[in-house]
């Protein structure tokens, strides 16, 4: 019979799941409602194909993502209440080795076992639903050549963290939380700067932007926004798939602005620029900064929070896990952690979307509002992105606003004051 504890972790794994469903749910539904009529404020960017082509894309990517939930739910309580770390934990056991090396296997093998049962889903929605829909540029020889390297980097990487983490865990005393999170804040914060100068360039080609008067547009908008970088870069995007991005990366003086190919094919040079303005209005507003010491403070209550609880007798009995140490701490607080968190995804979503208003105003007034609706329409269309999401589903998931309310802000439509979740 499962202790009160079990029955606690079982029911917030249900509630999870079974408001990710609901809410799928009511995506779909309102999207095919909606599926043969185009939004006035579109009609002369979009055209019926497009739309329903939108609609039909946004439906196949919500029943996708229904069936991933479930089944990492499934794989989650497999892994806890269903024995599944105490199995492999009492298998590597077996071996006599020491820590931190006998948890390192055991992590290491709960990983794998992890990333075997994602694998299909991560096939299907490449060559099967990103195809289905002309969005899927990516070769079998690439996946894979993808896939390996991202291995070697979980090894190369990952492994050694890992071991520091362990032996934090497992020899700073009652205060080993404080320890972790120094830890990872060191390491984020090497990553964010190691990342597009080492990681990324393993992935993709980054090319310094050849067209001559888009450079120096940029370079102008730049200096008038009091930003500097290490430069503007183009990669191959497009060798994976036809969606349009662009995004900041690195730290201090060696940010670079990067564009996907496919991007700067998709817009004309106005039109870049706002996006861009928009970008760059994150950075000047204090966004970034703002995102940076608020995921560290939620990353430091909640690991002293999982400090307290992992101390608590008990702990590791209930959730299916017979014998307490450290890489079962580590792994509980990775299956858990995201069960808890889930519940507080509406307000980081709020948040951002109010993040996203601020920066188109900083776009309004450093490019133009209107070359950034229309960069935004071309950008919802050609990656197939809804105009009719459900308000409950925008309200929750949505880190960006929605295409109307966007739109309709930009061209001066809805007053700033106005609520920035939909409604």
């Amino acid at each position: 019979m499962l202790s009160s504890g079990a029955l606690a972790f079982l029911a917030a794994v249900a509630a999870s799941v079974g408001m990710e469903l609901w809410l799928g749910h009511r995506q779909v539904h309102t999207v095919r409602e909606h599926r043969d009529v185009v939004p006035a404020a579109f009609v002369d960017s979009f055209s019926l194909a497009q739309h329903r082509k939108a609609a039909d894309y946004t439906i196949a990517r919500v029943r996708l993502q229904q069936f991933a939930t479930v089944l990492g739910a499934l794989v989650t309580l497999a892994l806890t209440l269903g024995g599944g770390i105490a199995l492999i934990d009492g298998l590597w056991r077996r071996t006599a080795w020491s820590q931190p090396w006998l948890g390192l296997a055991v992590i290491a093998t709960v990983a794998l076992a992890i990333s075997a049962v994602n694998l299909p889903l991560s096939l299907w929605r490449t060559f099967r639903l990103e195809a289905r829909f002309g969005f899927n540029r990516t070769t079998p020889v690439l996946f894979l050549a993808d896939l390996g390297k991202s291995l070697l980097l979980a090894l190369l990487l990952g492994g050694p963290l890992v071991l520091v983490v362990l032996f934090v865990m497992q020899d700073a005393g009652r205060w080993w939380w404080a320890w972790f999170w120094g830890v990872w804040l060191a390491v984020s914060l090497l990553m964010t700067w190691a990342w597009p100068a080492f990681i990324a360039p393993l992935f993709n080609r980054f090319s310094p932007l050849s067209d001559e008067s888009l450079r120096t547009r940029l370079e102008a908008l730049l200096a008038r926004c009091g930003f500097s970088s290490s430069g503007v870069f183009v990669i191959d995007g497009s060798r994976r798939s036809s969606h349009g991005n662009a995004y900041f990366t690195g730290l201090g003086r060696h940010k670079r602005i990067v564009f996907f190919d496919t991007l700067l094919q998709q817009l004309q040079a106005a039109e870049i620029e706002a996006v861009l303005a928009h970008e760059l209005g994150h950075f000047r507003l204090g966004h970034i900064r703002q995102r940076l010491i608020v995921s560290g403070l939620v990353a430091l209550a909640g690991l002293a929070a999982f400090g307290w609880v992992a101390a608590r007798p008990g702990f590791y009995s209930t959730l299916g896990v017979p014998l307490a140490s450290a890489h079962a701490a580590l792994l509980l607080l990775v299956l858990v952690g995201p069960v808890l968190l889930f519940f507080l995804t509406p307000l980081g979503a709020l948040w951002s979307r109010r993040h996203e208003f601020s920066a188109d105003r900083f776009a309004a007034t450093h490019a133009s509002a209107s070359d950034l609706a229309t960069a935004l329409a071309k950008l919802y269309r050609d990656n197939a992105n809804t105009l009719t999401p459900d308000p409950w589903y925008v309200a929750f998931y949505y880190s960006h606003p929605p295409a109307l309310e966007r739109i309709r802000r930009l061209n001066g439509n809805v007053s700033p004051a106005a609520p920035a979740a939909a409604r």
